[in-house]
């Protein structure tokens, strides 16, 4: 199995790393014990959450190598080219960071070709799309996970994110209402639609969801303040911060 594009890439920073992981595979096929795939993926992602973007990569090829077309660790090494795309924008090394995000791109499709319903790699993609700048294309593939996958609220929730960040905030909120029509009984759609009605100044439509998320999960700490902030008058309820752009 190659990895083409996998191996125009070099991350000096992480080579002492590297070593050691080559060193590791190599003492365990010598001595008889392979690393499973399991062992393998988790490096990786510690090697990752690390910054040690270049060892996490080795890694996770292996555990990909010994797992194949394993939609974790597909999703996983796109996560891996996205962040090594943000170092690179980082240093001005825009080529770079592009090869990066079409390795995404190709990572990202090829684990949802294998779970369609993945989410965290339906939304890691519309990331790496949007850092190429191709904005229509992510919103497309949003709207195609919600018609074609599911249909969920989740879905919903998540093509309204979408919607909400391009100024459709009609679409937005359509969307929203549709996610909870679909789950009623789903606290985080209730949560969701108050946020977005919190975020746009309509405070008294956001109690309603407010409370039907607290009936169906009165433990849930954010939604006790927020309601008890909005019976208190001296207080009114946090404003909800503009919604982020997903760690973009």
């Amino acid at each position: 199995m190659t990895h083409a594009k996998d191996s125009e890439w070099i991350d000096w920073s992480g080579v002492s790393l590297l070593v050691v992981a080559i060193f590791c595979i190599a003492a365990a096929l010598f001595g008889g014990c392979n690393p499973n795939y399991r062992q393998l993926r988790h490096e990786g992602q510690i090697a990752m959450l690390n910054g040690e973007y270049g060892p996490a990569r080795y890694l996770l090829l292996n555990a990909e190598d010994k797992a194949h077309r394993r939609i974790e660790t597909l999703h996983d090494l796109g996560l891996c080219s996205v962040m090594v795309a943000k170092q690179k924008f980082k240093e001005r090394n825009h080529a770079a960071a592009f090869r990066e995000l079409d390795n995404a791109v190709a990572y990202y499709r090829r684990a949802i070709n294998e779970c369609p319903s993945h989410q965290a790699s339906l939304e890691g993609l519309n990331i790496a799309l949007e850092l190429k700048g191709q904005f229509e294309e992510a919103l497309k593939e949003a709207e195609w996970a919600a018609e074609f996958v599911g249909p969920s609220a989740k879905q919903q929730i998540f093509l309204a994110d979408e919607l909400e960040q391009r100024g459709d905030l009609d679409g937005s909120l359509l969307r929203y209402r549709q996610g909870v029509a679909m789950e009623p009984d789903n606290a985080k759609a209730h949560i969701a639609i108050a946020q977005f009605l919190m975020r746009h100044d309509n405070e008294a439509a956001a109690v309603h969801h407010l409370v039907e998320a607290n009936r169906i999960d009165p433990k849930n700490q954010w939604v006790n303040q927020q309601l008890a902030a909005s019976e208190s008058p001296s207080r009114a309820p946090a404003r909800v911060a503009a919604k982020s752009d997903r760690g973009r």
